[in-house]
């Protein structure tokens, strides 16, 4: 059994060293204890830490591609060296690395195939009230799409199996924290949470930076997530609302009619004529919206068959 612990890196100079000195060689339950790094076109001194440290593979970005890339590369690369449990944390060492023993246990057990290491967010000194209510806000969001209990969603500490690993994909550029748990809840893995300890903050968080630009983006990401995922409940909603709004004020219109009050009324006629068009349209493409989630999933299954065979002609 070989464990592969992966750690996203942009310009992590600073802090990688104070990480990966924290990290296990010696995991129960594994032979092996690699580490990997992804340095996401890093312009500072990240690989040569990296390479001091006694890292084992790196995956070598030349240009700065985003976390959710980093992050699917890791995987594709911790398959390749052939890892069959896989654990990301962060360069800033904000998980207390003595609890991956804690991560993985339920993998090792057969009980999970993806853990999501749960933060004591409350009693985080370090969390300012804006992100413990938009870590908050983001778990619940994400817990209503996967049909999952996770209650620390935004947490990038997490052990998945390999067949895990095969499976997932990340569609959108900021982040793969929620879209993963979505995707893991949408085809029925098994999913669930260890509590485990953070450590003091070494740096800001970079998706944190600013508030405003994490809950723009934060919505956009969850949108994208249900339209991809939940097309047919998406589309078939904004359809009921318009179609619902017309129904009334075409009610309305013949209220006033048989009331001998319809002519002063006919904007309401227009009007509802337009939401239900509207609403009729949006119900069509939300059948087609479906079909084409169809569509997506067995691509998905022909992309994991894929993967097998190009792991299997390596020899991993």
């Amino acid at each position: 059994m070989k464990l592969i612990i992966q750690i996203p890196c942009y310009n992590e100079a600073e802090t990688l060293a104070i990480a990966l000195g924290a990290l296990p060689r010696e995991v129960e339950g594994f032979d092996t204890v690699e580490w990997l790094i992804i340095n996401d076109g890093s312009t500072d001194d990240t690989v040569k830490v990296a390479k001091e440290c006694g890292v084992d593979h790196i995956v070598d970005f030349k240009h700065n591609q985003g976390l959710a890339k980093g992050f699917m590369a890791g995987i594709k690369e911790c398959l390749r060296q052939g890892a069959d449990v896989i654990v990301n944390t962060d360069a800033d060492n904000q998980y207390e690395a003595k609890d991956i023993p804690k991560l993985v246990k339920p993998i090792l057990e057969h009980k999970a195939e993806y853990v999501i290491g749960a933060r004591p967010i409350d009693k985080t000194e370090h969390f300012s009230p804006a992100k413990k209510f938009l870590q908050k806000l983001g778990s619940w969001v994400v817990r209503k799409a996967s049909r999952t209990d996770i209650p620390d969603a935004p947490s990038g500490f997490r052990a998945m199996s390999r067949e895990c690993a095969m499976q997932l994909n990340v569609y959108n550029n900021y982040t793969y924290t929620l879209e993963t748990i979505i995707q893991a809840g949408q085809k029925n893995m098994a999913i669930t949470s260890v509590p485990i300890r953070t450590n003091e903050d070494l740096r800001p968080s970079r998706l944190l930076s600013s508030i405003p630009n994490y809950i723009k983006k934060s919505v956009v990401t969850i949108v994208r997530i249900s339209v991809v995922y939940k097309s047919f409940q998406f589309f078939m909603s904004i359809a009921a609302v318009l179609f619902g709004l017309g129904l009334l004020l075409g009610l309305r219109y013949l209220y006033f009619y048989f009331t001998g009050d319809g002519a002063g009324h006919i904007q309401s006629v227009i009007l509802a004529g337009v939401l239900m068009g509207m609403g009729f349209q949006t119900g069509l493409i939300a059948f087609i919206a479906d079909l084409l989630s169809v569509n997506r999933k067995l691509l998905e299954e022909l992309r994991v068959e894929q993967i097998k065979r190009d792991l299997e002609q390596i020899g991993k």
